[in-house]
């Protein structure tokens, strides 16, 4: 399924998933972004949201993002990190890659 999403996230745009209703595979692209998660607000003006589905689809995208073995190949290539990953399992070895790959990239 999670590589559906992926097949389907380079294909559809947000307000497409959001005109087919489908909140968890908005969440799941936020996360898998590192994207910070949307507020209730935030959500509401982008139409009738499942706020609940939004959010399991966010969870399970950020705990992809936050694997510690893709972070420094996400520093190295420049991608900036935005501290979603704290208060989760493996979050300080996945700062830590992330600052080392982020150093090289910087110099």
């Amino acid at each position: 399924m999670i590589v559906a999403i992926m097949l389907l996230g380079c294909v559809v745009n947000t307000e497409q998933l959001v005109e087919q209703g489908d909140w968890y595979a908005v969440g799941y692209r936020d996360g898998i972004r590192g994207n910070n998660q949307r507020s209730v607000s935030e959500l509401a003006k982008l139409g009738s949201t499942k706020h609940g589905d939004y959010e399991q689809g966010y969870l399970i995208g950020i705990e992809e993002f936050c694997n510690p073995n893709h972070a420094y190949q996400m520093g190295l290539t420049g991608k900036y990190y935005n501290g979603v990953c704290e208060g989760i399992e493996g979050a300080q070895k996945f700062r830590m890659e992330w600052q080392r790959g982020w150093y090289e990239y910087s110099n």
